[in-house]
């Protein structure tokens, strides 16, 4: 079986790891009623819609 010549470095075993531990951006959707960037399943916050229904008072 085959051995290490080296031990493998401390920096170089943790930026392997760390490749796994990038966060992604969060998805984006635009509000069918104004248009506005969102979050998916979130109420729009420009107008206050949610599935088609007004559901805050956004003045």
């Amino acid at each position: 079986m085959a051995v290490p010549k080296r031990k493998t470095p401390r920096a170089k075993t943790r930026q392997r790891r760390a490749s796994n531990w990038t966060l992604d951006r969060a998805p984006r959707s635009t509000c069918p009623t104004c248009g506005a960037t969102k979050l998916p399943h979130i109420v729009c916050g420009n107008c206050g819609t949610y599935r088609g229904r007004q559901v805050i008072d956004v003045s």
